[in-house]
């Protein structure tokens, strides 16, 4: 059983004569695969490939195929069912993750992102892991803390890092208020009591007596002990204004419990960082997190809701675990923010409190997704990139390892009521070209568990995010509207053409790491220009460079879905000669790979490039 209290941690124990796994020598190298524990896997599936790569034919639950499709809501009582099948716990566990290591080993995965692991409070169907009622424990509907740690030891086996999602800003439903259900008003509420079991407030708003109350340990009240001191909470009511200062850092988020982290000083408008003033909470938090790290391994954290932070609590945090990481081996421990608020502002929280990368979820996915369904101009996602000034950087390549990109995730924060998937309306054709467009730009590539199978992300009218959170392995709430049936399909095409991108991403430097360059394109070999939305969607190649030491990779990706294109494709000028050659190193119809293609005088430096439909090719 877990710590009651932080007292009875030894954190010198847990690291004491222990070679921990190191960091990577660069973040930007890495693919990240994020998954939601309980929508992955439950480990029964059938007919799936092992860690081994051998086929399994013990499992329960049979693949996916398209007469599958929708069998979960053929009838209204079905649907309703379904529906709501996507609101609970549906029985994905951190063993299943394990068992599936194999699978994202194959797909190109180097760092696999769990949503949040700790025990949720009892009564409340927080299947998303953000609801902590304890910090010390694994919530049993997704095995225990051993199976954490031989997750990431099987991890770190094959090559692969593990990041934890972690929250700070708030604990989940633990006490109710005297008053129903209060706002945000800049006043402190009172509380009622401490939940129990059963979800009643029945516990003193206070520090728990076990003598007293011998069954509140661990469904009750919040934990470790020293949590339930009452100035834990900010206790101020829900968000109403979530765009409000300093409503949406002391309010509520939702239901979930605002942690009290310090004190701010703000002058003239302006907080005095240096000065904020820490709290006993965030020293606490601090304790419970570096545990994690000694405890199970662990090699980065996404850190959750930081625009809800205080900058000065979030930059306390992240000195604190930095070092404690870097002391034990970890000299690149990787933290990675999910700031909104827009792009400056996650950028400008980003550079003050000392956060290694942010979520690229303002601008950045919607710019990419609607350059490949053909709804934006390429270079306002180019451009996202090439204009630091921005953030003031003097360089582009400042992005390289500061932000994480995706195309698809569990919130879509960006869509507003109304949330899918990228393939969601018949665009599943174009999932590989972003998905490439994705791991060959800037910034660290995540794959949201799901999209390598082309998920859709619909289900109801009602846009709720549950329905992008599908269950991979099956079970009540499987994709595409169906029951029973799993999603590990390695001969996907969209798996397995992604599989070889980030092969060659692996072999070639200049793909991770290179600077980045949207290049002009022409029909007739004479008027060049960038590809525009013209008259409705833009059916065109889409063509950059990514050039490293002197070394140029050109990538394309074709938006058309139904046909090849034919362009020319300018290149630099100074590093190549006219009667030079590339070669097509990638391409989605393999028998392009291996031919040439000649480099001729035009716009300075071109050559004639061909992408299939909805196609993607790489050459150098």
């Amino acid at each position: 059983m877990a710590e009651t209290s932080l007292r009875e941690l030894d954190l010198r124990s847990l690291t004491a004569n222990r070679t921990f796994f190191p960091s990577p020598a660069h973040w930007e190298d890495e693919v990240i695969y994020f998954l939601m524990v309980d929508r992955f896997s439950d480990g029964k599936e059938n007919l799936y490939r092992d860690n081994q790569g051998d086929s399994v034919t013990t499992g329960a639950t049979p693949p996916f195929d398209p007469s599958a499709n929708g069998n979960a809501v053929r009838s209204e009582q079905d649907a309703a069912r379904w529906r709501d099948a996507g609101t609970r716990f549906v029985g994905g566990n951190i063993a299943g993750i394990e068992s599936k290591l194999g699978y994202l080993k194959r797909l190109g995965v180097t760092a696999v992102w769990l949503s949040p692991i700790f025990k949720q409070v009892t009564v409340d169907n927080t299947y998303h892991g953000y609801g902590i009622q304890h910090f010390l424990d694994v919530d049993p509907h997704f095995g225990t803390r051993e199976d954490l740690r031989r997750l990431v030891r099987t991890a770190h086996t094959l090559g692969i890092r593990v990041i934890l999602d972690i929250i700070l800003n708030h604990s989940g439903d633990v006490f109710r208020y005297e008053a129903d259900n209060p706002s945000w008003n800049g006043q402190k509420f009172a509380a009622r009591g401490f939940r129990d079991g059963q979800g009643a407030p029945t516990l003193p708003f206070a520090p728990v007596d076990l003598a007293a109350h011998p069954d509140a340990f661990p469904e009750s009240a919040i934990w470790p002990a020293e949590f339930q001191d009452v100035d834990t909470f900010s206790r101020e009511g829900h968000i109403n204004n979530f765009d409000f200062f300093p409503e949406f850092a002391d309010g509520d988020f939702f239901t979930l419990k605002d942690l009290h982290h310090g004190e701010r000083r703000i002058v003239n408008g302006v907080d005095q960082i240096d000065d904020y003033l820490i709290s006993p909470t965030l020293l606490r938090l601090c304790e419970v997190y570096k545990f994690w790290i000694a405890l199970a391994d662990i090699d980065g954290f996404r850190l959750d809701t930081v625009k809800h932070m205080d900058p000065g609590a979030a930059r306390f945090f992240a000195g604190v675990i930095h070092e404690f990481a870097e002391a034990i081996g970890k000299d690149d421990f990787y933290i990675i923010g999910e700031i909104t608020g827009g792009r400056e502002f996650a950028f400008d929280r980003l550079e003050v409190t000392g956060l290694d990368a942010a979520l690229g979820i303002s601008d950045e996915r919607t710019k990419m997704t609607g350059l490949v369904k053909g709804e934006t101009d390429p270079a306002e996602y180019f451009d996202l990139f090439r204009n630091s000034l921005l953030v003031r950087k003097d360089s582009h390549v400042w992005f390289r390892d500061k932000v994480v990109t995706s195309v698809d995730d569990h919130d879509h924060v960006d869509q507003g009521s109304q949330k899918h998937r990228f393939c969601a309306g018949g665009f599943e054709t174009l999932a590989l070209p972003v998905m490439a467009l994705n791991a060959t730009t800037l910034g660290i590539p995540c794959i949201y568990y799901g999209t390598e199978q082309i998920f859709d992300g619909e289900g109801g009218g009602d846009g709720s995010d549950r329905y992008i959170r599908e269950a991979m392995f099956g079970g009540e709430f499987g994709a595409f509207r169906s029951r029973g049936r799993h999603f590990f399909n390695e001969d996907q095409p969209v798996y397995r053409q992604l599989a070889e991108i980030h092969k060659l991403r692996r072999d070639q430097l200049t793909l991770r790491r290179g600077r980045q360059f949207l290049r002009q394109i022409s029909g007739d070999g004479v008027n060049f220009g960038f590809p525009e939305k013209m008259n409705g969607r833009i059916l065109s190649i889409v063509a950059w460079s990514r050039i490293f030491n002197d070394n140029e990779l050109l990538c394309a990706i074709n938006t058309d879905p139904d046909q090849d294109r034919t362009v020319f494709v300018t290149i630099d000028n100074d590093l190549h000669t006219a009667g030079d050659r590339l070669t097509c190193l990638y391409s989605t119809r393999p028998a392009e790979i291996g031919r040439t293609l000649l480099v001729e005088a035009r716009n300075g430096k071109a050559v004639s490039l061909t992408a299939p439909s909805a196609g993607f090719v790489v050459c150098g």
